[in-house]
C-alpha cells in the first residue's frame, strides 16, 4: 500500500526516536533506583509524597494527550492534524500509568490526612465520610482507568482502522466519542483530581480546582507534543510538510491554555480570599508563608507573566527552534506547579522540597518518555486517510 509508506517514518527518524526512547529508558532507571533507595533513607511517606509528584504530572501528560486528541476531533484544525500522532502516542501510555498508580493506591494510609486515626475525631472529616471512605477511594481509580483506558482504546484503534480502510463513517464516529468523551473526562478526572490532591488537605475544598487540574494537564501536554512535533519536523517525511502556519497554532493554542490556566488560578484566589472562611484560606495560608510565597510569586511571573509576553510574538510562535524552546521551558514550570499543589499541604509551613520530588518525576518521566518514544514509532506519522489531510497539509502554503 503505497499511501501507507507516503507518511511512515523514514529510517533517520526512527534512528532518532530509537535514540530517545533509549535515554529515556537510562534516565528512567537511574530516576527509578533513586526513587526506591529514597524509600529506605529518607521516609516511607517522603516517599510517597515524591511519587505523588511525579505519578500527577506524568499521568497529566498522558491524559492531556488524550483531551488533544478529543478536542482536535471536535475542532477539526490544521494544527491537530499534524500533532494527532504525537498525542495518539502520549495517550497509549496510559497503560503504564495504571501500573504506577499502585504505590499511591496501596501507600493511601500513609498519605492522605482523612485516613490518620486522628481524623476519627475530625468533625469536618467525618462530615465528607461518605466521600473520604477507604473502600470508596480504592473503587473509584479502577473506574477513572477504566473509563479514560476505554476513550483511549477506541480513539486510537478507530484511528488506525481509517489509516487502513479511508471510511468516511469512522471519522464520524471519532467525532461523535471525543463530543461525548470530553464530558465523561471532566466528570471523571475532577473527581480523580479530589481522590488523589484534593483530599491532601480534607478540610479544604474549591469548585474550580478538578479544571484547573485539567488545563495544567492539557498544557503539559501539548508543551511536550510541541517540543517532539519540531524535533520530528527536522526528518523525513515531515521535514518539508509542516508550515510556519501549523507551529504558529500550536502556539496559539498554548498561549490561551496558559492564559486559562492564570485565570483559574487566580479566580480560585480572589475568590476564596475574599470569602475569607477558616476552612477555606488555609490552603492558601500554607502557600503564602514559609518560603511557599516565593514558588507562588514565581509562578505567576515564570508560569503565566514569561510565557504569555512570549507567545504573544508571531515571530517566536514561526520559529521551530524558538517554539521548542518555549515548549520545555512550560514542561518544567508545569512540574513546578505540580509540587506546589502536592507539597505545602505537608510542609507544615516551611518550605520543604526533597530531593525525592526531583528523583521521582525523573524516574517516572524516563519509563513515560520511553514508552511514548516507542509508541510513536509504531504508526505512520500523519493519518493517512483522515477526510481533511490535504487540507492540513496545505494550512499556511500561501503565505509563503
Amino acid at each position: 500500500m503505497m499511501v501507507e509508506n507516503q507518511y511512515s517514518l523514514a529510517p533517520d527518524l526512527l534512528g532518532v526516536l530509537k535514540k530517545y526512547q533509549g535515554i529515556a529508558v537510562v534516565v528512567g532507571l537511574i530516576g527509578i533506583v533513586a526513587l526506591i533507595a529514597g524509600f529506605f533513607v529518607a521516609s516511607p511517606e517522603q516517599f510517597l509524597r515524591s511519587y505523588l509528584v511525579g505519578f500527577t504530572f506524568w499521568i497529566g501528560m498522558a491524559l492531556g494527550c488524550l483531551v488533544l486528541v478529543m478536542i482536535q476531533y471536535m475542532s477539526g484544525g490544521a494544527w491537530g492534524m499534524m500533532a494527532r500522532r504525537t498525542f495518539e502516542a502520549g495517550s497509549r501510555v496510559l497503560p503504564l500509568m495504571a501500573v504506577l498508580v499502585l504505590p499511591i493506591y496501596f501507600g493511601a494510609t500513609k498519605l492522605f490526612p482523612w485516613t490518620f486515626p486522628e481524623a476519627m475525631h475530625d468533625k469536618v472529616i467525618q462530615d465528607k465520610a461518605f466521600w473520604l471512605n477507604l473502600p470508596g477511594f480504592y473503587l473509584r481509580a479502577p473506574i477513572y482507568f477504566c473509563i479514560w483506558g476505554a476513550l483511549m482504546f477506541l480513539l486510537n484503534k478507530w484511528s488506525l482502522e481509517q489509516d487502513k480502510t479511508g471510511d468516511i463513517q469512522i471519522a464520524k464516529k471519532l467525532e461523535r466519542l471525543s463530543g461525548a468523551g470530553i464530558v465523561i473526562f471532566v466528570f471523571s478526572m475532577t473527581l480523580a483530581a479530589i481522590d488523589w490532591l484534593m483530599a491532601l488537605s480534607p478540610h479544604w475544598f474549591s469548585t474550580i480546582y478538578g479544571l484547573l487540574v485539567i488545563v495544567g494537564q492539557v498544557l503539559s501536554a501539548l508543551a511536550l507534543s510541541v517540543a517532539v512535533f519540531v524535533l520530528m519536523a527536522g526528518y523525513a517525511p515531515l521535514k518539508n510538510l509542516i508550515t510556519k502556519r501549523h507551529l504558529h497554532d500550536l502556539g496559539k493554542l498554548m498561549l490561551a491554555l496558559t492564559m486559562l490556566w492564570a485565570y483559574l488560578s487566580f479566580s480560585q484566589l480572589i475568590l476564596i480570599w475574599s470569602g475569607n472562611l477558616p476552612e477555606e484560606i488555609s490552603y492558601y495560608i500554607d502557600r503564602l508563608n514559609g518560603g511557599w510565597e516565593y514558588v507562588g510569586a514565581g509562578l505567576l511571573m515564570f508560569h503565566f507573566a514569561f510565557p504569555f509576553l512570549m507567545l504573544l510574538s508571531q515571530k517566536l510562535k514561526k520559529n521551530p527552534k524558538t517554539i521548542s524552546r518555549i515548549a520545555l521551558y512550560i514542561i518544567f514550570v508545569r512540574l513546578v506547579d505540580v509540587i506546589w499543589l502536592i507539597e505545602p499541604n505537608f510542609g507544615h509551613q516551611h518550605l520543604n522540597i526533597h530531593w525525592l520530588d526531583i528523583a521521582a518525576p525523573i524516574g517516572i518521566g524516563g519509563l513515560w518518555l520511553a514508552y511514548f518514544f516507542y509508541n510513536l514509532r509504531q504508526r505512520p506519522i500523519l493519518p493517512v486517510n483522515a477526510p481533511d489531510l490535504q487540507k492540513a497539509l496545505d494550512h499556511g502554503r500561501h503565505h509563503h
